[in-house]
């Protein structure tokens, strides 16, 4: 079956490939964008809803979904056979997501990259923050690190390349910018991303069940916060006291 172009739009054709003797990949497109996306989450919703047994789990990809299963219960052509008619009229509709109110500071001590962002837009900072803060961004995936959340939407006004050179630490919680694309560090990591700020929100917590915040589907917007509430709610996150509540999806 041939992969998909950018302007074919025929969601039950779909291009599946093995990976390895335990995966199978459902590939729907060959760009990042909000309907390839959600084609890969209806597909992962039809499949959880068909409780196929031997499949342990899905996991949803910018234009493609992974499907991990037991082969010692099912293998692959016939995973491949139970999955093909459920891609059926399969269509692109939004996610019934939750939607996340993070709240972020865009202090200059934890966004170190903000003012560099401001000089290459032509914005101001205030600008930079309103446009930010002021996008309901769509979560396309989870990946990199663990509960680690690629957010579409960003305004194009913003639109940045990586830094030329990365980071060897990130802080955990980090917001940053590169490309159409927003993220959010899970853990502290090494990263190349242009970093505006810091959500005090534990995104990857091995004290909650699911350990990850915000899954894919999800979406996320920020409220700006002062320096002094931001301490305040770290505190309270280290302390595992904060807990935060999803906004229904509007």
């Amino acid at each position: 079956m041939p992969a998909l172009t950018a302007s074919d739009h025929i969601p039950q054709r779909a291009r599946f490939l093995a990976a390895g003797d335990t995966a199978l990949v459902l590939e729907f497109g060959d760009r990042v964008d909000p309907e390839v996306s959600a084609l890969v989450l209806a597909a992962a919703r039809r499949i959880a809803a068909a409780a196929i047994p031997g499949v342990v789990e899905t996991v949803p990809t910018f234009r493609s979904l992974m499907v991990h299963y037991d082969p010692l219960t099912i293998g692959n052509a016939a995973l491949k056979a139970l999955i093909a008619p459920l891609l059926a009229n399969l269509q692109a509709t939004p996610s019934a997501g939750q939607h996340w109110r993070l709240p972020a500071c865009y202090h200059p001590s934890l966004g170190p990259d903000l003012e560099a962002v401001a000089e290459r837009t032509g914005l101001s900072v205030a600008e930079v923050i309103a446009r930010h803060s002021g996008t309901t961004f769509q979560v396309y995936m989870i990946g990199f690190l663990p509960g680690f959340a690629y957010l579409g939407g960003l305004p194009p006004e913003l639109e940045l390349p990586r830094r030329e050179n990365p980071r060897v630490k990130v802080e955990a919680g980090s917001i940053a910018i590169a490309m159409a694309m927003s993220v959010i560090y899970s853990i502290e990591s090494p990263g190349g991303w242009n970093i505006l700020g810091r959500t005090p929100v534990p995104l990857w917590d091995l004290r909650r069940d699911p350990a990850a915040l915000i899954s894919a589907g999800d979406r996320v917007s920020f409220e700006p916060v002062p320096l002094p509430q931001f301490e305040r709610l770290s505190a309270e996150a280290r302390a595992g006291t904060l807990r935060m509540t999803p906004q229904s999806q509007p």
